[in-house]
């Protein structure tokens, strides 16, 4: 029986081998080929659809991390308005898990909870928590007496003074608390990739990907948008729970 490859001159043969290496060569990959290129629309053209599992990921990670941290820190400051005496000792308790090296913290929870989102979501929201509880304190004591006096003469209990008039004049500090909160958490989250969270991190300090700025670029610009996003919801947010600061305006 015959080989096709029967009667084509060898030369022919690696003539087409000779183009296919020539294609597949640095050197015709454009800016790719270059390190001095600080960014290469070529490549990001091409591989920007594989930025999406990571910056869900990465959204996920926010997400979970901050409401869980808002859920926790105001507890906390809700508790230490009750007892004044726990303010102090919250406040400082927090702060040094605010203190801890993001990799470091990373690092020493993994022989407790393993790699995983898990580990990631736990010291991203114990990050968010000096944040949020400092806040939400400072709104609760910028409440005028006035406010509080006036409350109290109208016949509402403590509890309703709370809620209708405390919580409501605070909420302009609470979100400024989540603003930073949700900015500091996206940025600290591509570390993640060091416990195997996955997120963004993955194309910053992915192998090699230190030495190509494109895809660090690419990743950095999708995590400050995101950030971006997520800060004017929350200003959305404040807006239409405090009406009265708008009218205030218009006045």
């Amino acid at each position: 029986m015959n080989s096709p490859l029967v009667g084509i001159p060898l030369a022919a043969v690696g003539e087409v081998g000779k183009g296919f290496l020539k294609e597949r060569n640095l050197e015709t990959l454009g800016c790719v080929s270059h390190s001095s290129h600080l960014f290469c629309f070529e490549w990001a053209r091409e591989h920007i659809g594989s930025y999406g599992t990571p910056a869900r990921q990465q959204l996920e990670m926010v997400l979970i991390s901050v409401v869980i941290g808002f859920v926790v820190a105001f507890a906390l400051a809700l508790l230490a308005r009750r007892f004044r005496y726990l303010e102090p000792p919250l406040l400082a308790g927090t702060g040094i898990l605010f203190a801890i090296p993001s990799v470091a913290f990373f690092l020493l929870l993994l022989p407790i909870t393993g790699r995983g989102r898990e580990t990631a979501i736990i010291a991203l929201t114990a990050y968010t928590l000096q944040i949020i509880y400092r806040n939400v304190m400072v709104g609760l004591h910028n409440v005028p007496e006035s406010a509080k006096d006036a409350a109290r003469g109208t016949g509402l209990t403590e509890r309703q003074i709370l809620w209708k008039v405390e919580i409501p004049l605070a909420i302009p500090e609470i979100i400024a608390g989540l603003r930073v909160a949700v900015v500091s958490t996206m940025a600290i989250a591509t570390l993640a990739v060091f416990v195997h969270a996955g997120g963004l991190g993955g194309k910053i300090y992915g192998s090699g990907n230190l030495n190509f700025p494109t895809t660090i670029i690419i990743a950095g610009v999708i995590a400050i948008v995101m950030a971006l996003l997520l800060d004017a919801v929350l200003l959305l947010i404040q807006r239409a729970a405090t009406p009265w600061r708008r009218a205030e305006a218009l006045a």
